[in-house]
């Protein structure tokens, strides 16, 4: 995806025909389509900064790289996704600015998020969808039960929101009890208490921290997809919503196993704390996983549903990009 500079560490670039052109040639200008980009670059412990209009990560050894000092074509990406130990310079947000590059700045393995710079589709067709779908009642509605027929594992075509919510509770408590047994994890009950989170027995502390990590992924996917976070079809009223939507989706599969895992751990580790504990846990699943590249499918299969019918009333609008 992009590869070591022919330069040593720190060593000064040559000026280049390509360098003195750039404007000329219309390269500072230059729009690469979202449709053909390649989706998202994960960066940890070391500098991205600008030189010679090229955009340059120098790092020490991680998870994804080795050491070296690498030139990124950041045109040719959706999103930077930074993780701890990163820094960057004023020049590089200018440049990824410019270009539609989306700059996000997250926990470990993407387990908390930070902040964001433009990220997303260089077009607002996917949030006027969106805006649509929550807008219209009856579609807004047909929404809601595809997020629970994906949770529930069936569809319920005509069942009212208030049911469903109560059929996703009771699954829920089983659910609750089934993976505790299976972690053999002690049990009594999800208690949350907004005030004071840490206020509660071990495995529901997991169950905080493993919320916030998987939430935090949900974040990035929804930022890079263009998604409007406060327009939930299930959640309502927090400024998030649609990203607590898309978090729930993962509840069974990744959230609890997670959550319980840690909890068992942290019964081992009595000097450890809990959340290190539930993150580092977090971190791996979601990276082994690959849940914010399933998070960012089930966005555009969610909310792109009218597409077609769009494009027969109009300019036909590029395939979406991650």
């Amino acid at each position: 995806m992009f590869g070591h500079g022919e330069k040593g560490e720190g060593a000064a670039a040559e000026p280049t025909a390509l360098h003195e052109f750039r404007g000329r040639l219309g390269l500072e200008t230059a729009r690469v389509p979202q449709q053909d980009r390649h989706g998202l670059l994960w960066l940890a412990r070391g500098q991205l900064y600008v030189q010679d209009g090229t955009l340059r990560f120098r790092c020490a050894k991680s998870a994804d790289l080795e050491p070296g000092d690498y030139a990124i074509p950041f045109q040719l990406l959706t999103c930077l996704v930074l993780q701890p130990g990163t820094s960057l310079t004023h020049d590089v947000l200018r440049l990824c600015a410019s270009h539609g590059t989306g700059v996000v700045a997250v926990g470990e393995g993407g387990t908390r998020f930070f902040a964001s710079a433009p990220a997303g589709p260089n077009e607002s067709a996917r949030a006027r969808r969106h805006a649509r779908l929550w807008a219209d009642e009856a579609q807004r509605l047909t929404v809601a039960r595809r997020l629970y027929a994906w949770r529930l594992g069936e569809v319920f075509p005509r069942a009212e929101i208030a049911v469903l919510r109560g059929m996703e509770g009771a699954r829920m408590k089983e659910t609750y009890k089934r993976l505790a047994e299976q972690y053999r994890v002690v049990w009594n009950g999800r208690r949350y208490d907004r005030e004071r989170p840490e206020a509660t027995d071990l495995a529901n502390q997991a169950i905080n921290h493993a919320v916030t990590a998987v939430e935090a992924t949900a974040m990035v996917a929804v930022a890079v997809t263009g998604a409007v976070p406060q327009l939930g079809f299930i959640h309502e009223d927090a400024g998030r919503a649609f990203t607590l939507d898309i978090t729930d989706l993962f509840r069974d599969t990744v959230t609890l196993p997670v959550a319980f895992t840690a909890a068992k751990e942290a019964e081992k580790r009595p000097s450890e704390e809990i959340e290190r504990i539930a993150r580092r846990l977090a971190a791996k699943t979601l990276r082994q996983k690959k849940i914010v590249l399933t998070m960012i499918d089930r966005i555009k299969e969610l909310l792109d549903v009218d597409r077609d019918a769009e494009a027969d009333r109009g300019p036909a609008e590029p395939p979406p990009c991650p």
